[in-house]
């Protein structure tokens, strides 16, 4: 994989699945707009169906990489025979941007998953208690680009019940912001909204994400993908400020200096950077 396409993949707001034995639906995902399209050989596949979705890959995968987007595919769980037929397959993709990992729980199985794809940037999904109390290990493993939350399968295997706004989940994503901080890795991607046709919720979902310093979504659907990277995108006064700190920085010669009656230091400066590094994205 190129280095380029790497900084693509870890600056991407938007991950699309498409289910793997839906060869029809590859190409709408490729042009829903999408910063990077994930084709999914595990959840979205019956257990009868896994050979022909990695077979309908396998003949896509040609036409789809001349279209021009990140291309991962989310494999089965590392250290099962679906996985290691998962990684088979994968090894023969010329051009692999990324591999989706679900039930990352150890860094050995990540070594496995390495040993195959030695240059292909690993997406970890953290979703099940084993997974949380392995963060450390995970995110330290070799290749890891971005950690992912799988919210809706680490409920299901902690017995978690989220009220609105989803509180009990706040210890799962500040840990994974702090993973994320300490290994200097890109920015930890949100699980999916499940509500496809509530865009409000959308919303709401997506700038959750932002406050806990993630920088993208998973999506199940293509109409989905404007309004997050909309929510993504910060408001123009936010720019505006941006903008005008970094300006009296470079005035001040990078001393601490006044701005509207507030301090500004280095802290702020790199506030400001990151939130125009964020608008740029969206340009």
């Amino acid at each position: 994989m190129s280095s380029s396409a790497s900084l693509t993949l870890a600056t991407a707001r938007s991950f699309l699945f498409v289910p793997g034995n839906r060869p029809e639906r590859f190409e709408k995902a490729m042009r829903s707009g999408a910063d990077a399209v994930v084709l999914d050989l595990e959840d979205a596949v019956g257990l009868s169906e896994k050979a022909a979705a990695r077979d309908a890959v396998r003949q896509a995968w040609p036409r789809l990489q001349g279209l021009g987007v990140p291309l991962v595919v989310r494999m089965n769980a590392a250290g099962q025979a679906l996985g290691a037929q998962d990684l088979r397959l994968l090894a023969q993709l010329d051009g692999l941007d990324g591999v989706m990992v679900p039930k990352a729980e150890s860094a050995q199985q990540l070594a496995q998953v390495q040993a195959a794809l030695p240059a292909v940037p690993v997406l970890p999904l953290i979703e099940s208690a084993a997974g949380y109390g392995a963060l450390a290990a995970i995110a330290a493993a070799r290749n890891v680009l971005r950690l992912v939350i799988g919210h809706i399968d680490f409920m299901a295997d902690t017995g978690l019940q989220c009220s609105e706004g989803e509180p009990e989940l706040a210890p799962l994503r500040f840990a994974v912001a702090m993973a994320t901080r300490a290994n200097a890795l890109a920015p930890a991607i949100d699980g999916v909204t499940v509500a496809i046709d509530d865009d409000e919720q959308l919303r709401r979902d997506t700038r959750q994400a932002l406050r806990y310093g993630f920088g993208a979504k998973l999506c199940i659907h293509p109409r989905q993908i404007g309004i997050v990277h909309q929510a993504m995108a910060p408001v123009a006064a936010d720019v505006a400020w941006a903008q005008r700190v970094l300006e009296a920085d470079a005035r001040s010669g990078g001393a601490a200096v006044q701005l509207d009656g507030r301090m500004v230091d280095l802290p702020v400066v790199l506030q400001a950077r990151r939130l125009l590094a964020r608008a740029a994205l969206g340009r």
